[in-house]
């Protein structure tokens, strides 16, 4: 009677602590991603978007962006990546305003040199004077710079990146927005490689409940 009491405390023990660790369980998946509300639409008609929030100030992005534009060449026809700059302060709207810059002036292909000049080289270039001052020496002039800067096109992007930014209710970067619908990123994984295969799969996710 005694073994028989002893093992059944034990299976009650065993029952107790799986119970208790199935919540944990459940909350570090779900921590993996959070869900975006309410959904957001798409401003790419036809296609589903995955959304690269970041920050060229950033060291983490840096490292991650050659992944995801690795990642991005294996997205179906209707995915589209797109990327939006995020400043979450003052000092860091000139460098938001360089991306949409360098899309309008069909110079994206500057787009990883921009990492590299600020995290590589560690050139302080946070400011539109020394912006302006590199891209001189990437073949954009100073001036030409400056009135894209100012442009109307320029200044709504970045005015839709900010309202993007609030929707998704960002709070670092990098993160990836998915179909409007959730969004991943490094400090939810623990991983940068871990951030892609979860994106991959909230975007099949997306894709299969379009179907």
């Amino acid at each position: 009677m005694a073994l028989n009491s002893f093992v059944s405390r034990l299976i009650s023990a065993s029952a107790l602590a799986l119970a208790a660790l199935l919540p944990l369980s459940a909350q570090a998946q779900k921590a993996a991603y959070t869900t975006v509300t309410p959904v957001q639409p798409s401003d790419t008609p036809g296609k589903v978007e995955v959304l690269e929030f970041f920050a060229y100030g950033c060291p983490h992005c840096a490292t991650m962006e050659p992944m995801v534009e690795k990642w991005s060449k294996t997205l179906p026809e209707n995915v589209v990546l797109r990327r939006v700059p995020v400043a979450f302060n003052a000092g860091m709207a000139d460098l938001q305003r360089l991306y949409y810059v360098l899309e309008s002036l069909d110079r994206l292909d500057l787009h990883p040199k921009v990492f590299a000049v600020l995290h590589k080289e560690r050139k302080p270039m946070y400011n539109s004077s020394a912006i302006g001052d590199w891209l001189a020496t990437q073949g954009i002039d100073k001036a030409t710079y400056e009135a894209t800067a100012r442009s109307f096109g320029v200044t709504s992007k970045v005015a839709r990146a900010t309202e993007l930014e609030k929707a998704y209710d960002i709070q670092g970067t990098p993160t990836l927005g998915i179909g409007g619908q959730f969004t991943t990123s490094p400090s939810m994984t623990g991983s940068y490689e871990g951030t892609l295969t979860q994106a991959q799969k909230l975007l099949d996710e997306v894709l299969k409940g379009k179907k």
